[in-house]
């Protein structure tokens, strides 16, 4: 089974597998059976991202490389600050913000300086910890991260940190 959402730059899922787990899956799986099929254009599309996959193994090599850029530079700039990094070695960063009205004036300031980061709020996570959803690709570069950190630490407040450990678990 696999998502071909994010990583592969297309739609949808798959399950592989023998006979009998293919006909298990068509008879007992009810999303299944009122789905419309895939369109070939995705077939397509899929196609070419799985070459690109296979190939330019520099893209994932890239992404590593910002994610790291970015956990080290906010180390920096959310030192002595209530916000908190999340615990993440994938491309999608959490950085706990705590109220709502905070996470979305951050979201905001982001926006007006050209960065689109969304704020993500209850009922998607837990009441008092929204956080901004940072998330990289290999499209990104490196000054577009250094950029991301520069106006982080122009927004972020200098507060004394709050308890919030629990909030990323």
């Amino acid at each position: 089974m696999a998502t071909l959402g994010k990583a592969a730059g297309a739609a949808g899922a798959f399950v592989a597998g023998d006979d009998a787990l293919v006909e298990w899956l068509l008879q007992k799986t009810r999303s299944y059976i009122f789905a419309t099929a895939a369109p070939p254009l995705l077939a397509s599309a899929l196609r070419a991202s799985l070459v690109l996959i296979e190939t330019e193994q520099w893209r994932r090599h890239h992404l590593k490389g910002l994610i790291a850029r970015l956990r080290d530079g906010l180390a920096g700039v959310l030192h002595g600050s209530p916000w908190t990094l999340g615990d993440s070695a994938t491309a999608i960063q959490p950085l706990l913000i705590g109220p709502n009205d905070e996470a979305l004036a951050v979201m905001e300031g982001l926006r007006k300086r050209g960065l689109w980061v969304p704020a993500m709020r209850p009922p998607t996570v837990a009441e008092g910890t929204a956080r901004l959803r940072i998330a990289l690709s290999a499209a990104h570069s490196e000054a577009d991260v250094d950029r991301l950190i520069e106006v982080l630490a122009e927004l972020r407040p200098a507060l004394p940190p709050r308890r919030l450990e629990h909030a990323l678990a």
